[in-house]
């Protein structure tokens, strides 16, 4: 096989532009690149502003370059029986095709391979398959991105890392690889056909490291051979060791293995305190600003309790993203650290984990929605299980359609046969239950915490300790579970996995199975399936029709809510109705009853067959099919509850968006008050919780959280210990906070022009005298959309580029990535950029805040608390508002210095924080930063002075 690797630069995207550069690369049979060929090409007309700053190619470039049929001469002749390759093939191929029409050739019909299918297939866990940044990953050269010969070259080397990576791979792999792409007439179909040829022909030597079970390749070995950290007969290491006397043992350590290690006050002292609540039975609420080490801080001391003890610590993060932090960065280091073996688990919600029954299931029956892109996907999914140990979605790059490629695939509890199950194990969620079963210390995420509660805490292994990371959004997460969200999506996607059309869903591949069965039953059954469809189709319409009402009764107003333009909110109130209520609840009612039938005859169908067909394939199906009619119920029951909306002490509301429609209709119903229940809950249950944050406490004061918790009587009863700890970075040295005290102010979430033109100038001065490295930070969505534009314009001519959230369909992961990647560039975010954004060092030198951010007072959950506290005779804005938004607050502070080493800048536009009399809560809830406040036009000389200045003016 001789592969020609081809890069077209061109004047735009449609087939009509232009060809202005091309690069090729030639891979000979024996792997090695013989040629690379490069050349400029006269396009004849002007290349527009954009591509040059994209590629770098100017008009004076291609001035004296051949024309495109010179440049074709020497090109078709190194295309004579090559596979044609590309990054995104299809573009370089629309292209080569019109020049080979227009110069007079005959078009390429050979075979043609892209690399972003190879990239996805053989490295399914990476993180982005752009191709700058897939070279970077594999350390290749690609000194000159958005050049042809560059882009070919690394393209080139991309696909040699694939062939190399597939190379190594077992061949029972291959042929399952072959197989899968057999069905459709591909090219990546002739390419796995010839290399399950090859690889048929050599001697077998297929290497040890993998299992081999069911036609499968995986990395791992059953999970039942896991034992635990440490023998059970041995004696306990803790024994005689002080916890003063085990920490100056990890400190040696530290200092051997880190040798800049300082001990820092900070973090002694919140291991102390972590050690202390945990001993002595007590709840404690810390915290801990950036740079204490926190992790190591709450970590160290629950391994010490729960080796010394023999009892589980639990520790629980917000995000899945902290909970990888802790897998890839803190425990490897905490197993050097540590003076004896003990193990640390990650456990996560199941749908986290492959169910490799259905997995095996799915492509066995070749059951794929969208083939092309669900095959690419199992192509993945195949290679990946040669590689993972966990299973876990969060390590698999899917990209588009893989969320609902997962969904069908994923561990869930209602379709699990559990020990009869072939895979039973090497499952991967078992394996990770097992895993927590015996770990010391098992950090889970705040999601799965409340799951658990739910299901009666049969899902964690049991614990009386508890660490509560990122403790400041316990309480959302907890409003959202022990509450109601429904997604008119929920109950679609399920009733669609049943029975799609006669051909398509679980129940027509059930009636099929039962065609071919031999049973004299089958006829019955397939009865009972027929008369199914006709209600599930019902049940389908009555809620379409029923998504359509209640979304007409949303307002037309897109200001509901800070977040996207067009997002409709409307809350429901059981003492006041809207009209016409009661024709909805009569349609509900309907629903309630036919899927009532439909769950009852499914459940009695699906039994019967179990018992009287012995037949595993049958088995894994009716598992399916049976937790499939578990959802249904639960959704019945959930739609019930909300559409009776009889609850004085829960929050009803919809959402949906103007784009979408009734499509996108969300219900919600949420107990405005969820501190009784988390002191029910955990802290009357738990011997000692721990929460810590870098935002706990509003003025030096904890008693908000106290209040949001349920955490009074706890501090009544002198169960609850509460610490500050003092910043390990110096504020004053290293922060500057400015604010512009003649700045306009505006009302709403839209600037009038006079405030968007000062904002869009002042915003792109400081960009200039920082040279980018700055992120804005809005509370409103259409507020950044103003400001979007004109901003990029005023910088255009200065080399600042300016990248907005939302603005373009880039992820959030990817803008920070960009961000960090460019040398100056502007960032505007909203409310997701307020917090868990790391960007430390040069990166990031100004952070400006448009506005405080309040939430909008008219979202339902927010109106419900505050007339709560009405009712209490508290006041709503200072008890509630105010409060939150200092978090949030402290939260986008904390955006700008992440290490000793930062300095920067805060600019805060909003000059309420001077005027108004709650001003001074938000300035001195921050960790210290010098403030000063001054006319808009003296901000920039300021800020120079401040960043290079001559310190001697002060």
């Amino acid at each position: 096989m001789k592969f020609a690797v081809l890069d077209f630069e061109t004047t735009g995207n449609q087939s009509a532009d232009e060809i202005i550069q091309v690069g090729l690369a030639i891979i000979d049979e024996d792997r090695s690149i013989s040629r690379v060929y490069g050349s400029y090409v006269n396009p004849g007309i002007p290349i527009p502003p954009f591509i040059t700053g994209l590629t770098g190619i100017s008009d004076q470039d291609v001035a004296e370059a051949p024309s495109l049929e010179e440049m074709m001469m020497e090109l078709v002749p190194m295309l004579d029986d090559v596979v044609l390759v590309g990054h995104n093939v299809a573009f370089d191929f629309n292209f080569l095709q019109n020049a080979l029409d227009r110069c007079g050739y005959l078009p390429f019909s050979g075979r043609i391979l892209d690399t972003i299918h190879f990239l996805k297939i053989c490295f399914p866990s990476l993180t982005s398959y752009q191709l700058g940044m897939v070279s970077s990953y594999f350390g290749l050269e690609h000194d000159r991105p958005h050049q042809a010969d560059s882009d070919a070259l690394a393209t080139a080397y991309a696909l040699l890392k694939c062939l190399e990576e597939l190379d190594q791979l077992p061949l029972l792999t291959i042929q399952r690889l072959s197989d899968l792409f057999a069905v459709e007439d591909s090219d990546l179909s002739w390419f796995f056909d010839g290399m399950r040829a090859d690889k048929e022909n050599q001697a077998i030597q297929d290497p040890d490291n993998y299992t081999y079970f069911r036609q499968f390749a995986l990395a791992i070995e059953d999970w039942t051979d896991m034992t635990p950290a440490r023998d059970e007969e041995e004696v306990n290491p803790l024994a005689e060791l002080s916890f003063e006397q085990y920490m100056s043992q990890v400190r040696n350590n530290l200092r051997e293995i880190l040798p800049q290690y300082e001990s820092r006050d900070a973090q002694d002292i919140m291991f102390e305190e972590v050690m202390k609540a945990l001993e002595d039975d007590k709840h404690l609420l810390i915290e801990a600003g950036t740079g204490t080490g926190k992790s190591l801080g709450y970590l160290l001391p629950s391994i010490y309790q729960s080796v010394k003890q023999e009892q589980k610590v639990m520790v629980s993060t917000h995000t899945i993203n902290l909970q990888e932090q802790l897998r890839e960065r803190d425990i490897p280091l905490l197993t050097k650290i540590v003076p004896f073996p003990f193990k640390a688990a990650v456990f996560k919600g199941r749908q986290h984990y492959l169910c490799l029954r259905k997995f095996e299931h799915k492509i066995n029956r070749r059951d794929f929605n969208t083939p092309k892109e669900d095959i690419i996907i199992a192509a993945q999914m195949i290679i990946w299980l040669t590689q993972t140990e966990t299973g876990d979605d969060e390590e698999l790059n899917l990209g588009g359609r893989g969320g609902d490629f997962w969904e069908t695939v994923s561990s869930d509890s209602d379709s699990c046969l559990g020990r009869a199950c072939p895979w039973f194990r090497k499952c991967f969620y078992h394996r990770a239950k097992h895993e927590a079963g015996i770990a010391d210390v098992v950090i889970t995420n705040h999601s799965k915490l409340f799951t658990d509660v739910k299901a009666n805490h049969q899902l964690l292994p049991s614990y009386e300790r508890l660490v509560i990371d990122e403790a400041h959004h316990l309480e959302d997460v907890a409003g959202k579970h022990l509450g109601l969200h429904m997604k008119y999506f929920t109950v679609i996607h399920t009733l669609t996995r049943l029975y799609k059309d006669s051909r398509n869903g679980q129940l027509p591949a059930l009636r099929q199975l039962l065609q071919t069965s031999a049973h004299e039953k089958a006829g019955e059954w397939t009865v009972v399936i027929d008369r199914l469809y006709p209600d599930l189709i019902t049940v389908k319409e009555s809620w379409d029709r029923l998504s359509d009402l209640l979304f007409g009764l949303l307002p037309e107003r897109g200001d509901a809510s800070a977040g996207d333009a067009g997002q409709f909110t409307l809350r429901l109130s059981p003492s006041k109705k809207p009209k016409d209520w009661e024709s909805l609840t009569e349609l509900e009612n309907q629903i309630h009853v036919t899927l009532g039938d439909v769950v009852r005859k499914g459940d009695m169908l699906t039994s019967e067959v179990r018992e009287e067909l012995n037949d595993y394939g049958a088995d894994s199906l009716i598992t399916d099919i049976n937790g499939l009619f578990k959802d249904l119920a639960a959704h019945r029951e959930n739609l019930k509850f909300f559409m009776t909306l009889n609850d004085e002490g829960v929050v009803y509301w919809m959402e949906a968006n103007g784009n979408f429609r009734s499509k996108s209709l969300q219900m919600f119903a949420v107990p405005v008050d969820v501190s009784g229940q988390l002191k029910e809950l955990f802290f009357d249950k738990k011997r000692s919780i721990i929460l810590t944050s870098a935002t706990l406490s509003v003025d030096k004061s904890f008693q908000y959280m106290i209040d949001n918790l349920g955490l009074q009587d706890a501090s009544d009863q002198g169960q609850l210990n509460t610490v500050q700890l003092p910043s390990p970075f110096n504020y004053r040295e290293q922060a500057l906070l400015l604010i512009p005290r003649d700045f306009p102010s505006v009302k709403g979430t839209m600037g009038d022009q006079n405030f968007v033109s000062t904002l869009v100038q002042s915003l792109a001065d400081a960009a200039k005298a920082t040279h980018g490295r700055m992120l804005v930070l809005f509370t409103s969505y259409r507020m950044l959309r103003q400001v979007y534009d004109p901003l990029k314009e005023v910088l255009s001519s200065s080399d600042i580029s300016v990248l907005g959230q939302g603005m373009d369909g880039s992820s959030r992961t990817k803008l920070i990535r960009r961000f960090q990647d460019s040398s100056a560039s502007v960032l505007l975010g909203t409310s997701s950029f307020w917090e868990g954004v790391d960007i430390p060092g040069e990166a990031l030198t100004c952070l400006a805040i448009v506005r405080l951010p309040f939430q909008p007072p008219n979202h339902p959950l927010v109106e419900a608390k505050s007339e709560l506290l009405q009712q209490q005779k508290k006041n709503p804005f200072m008890k509630l508002s105010v409060p939150q938004a200092v978090i949030r607050f402290k939260q986008g502070f904390g955006r700008l210095v992440r290490t000793a080493q930062d300095k920067g800048i805060v600019i805060v536009y909003d000059t309420r924080v001077i005027e108004s009399y709650y001003g001074k809560y938000f300035l001195y809830s921050l960790p210290g930063p010098k403030m000063e406040h001054m006319r808009t036009e003296q901000m920039v000389p300021r800020i120079a002075e401040w960043l290079h200045g001559d310190e001697a003016i002060q």
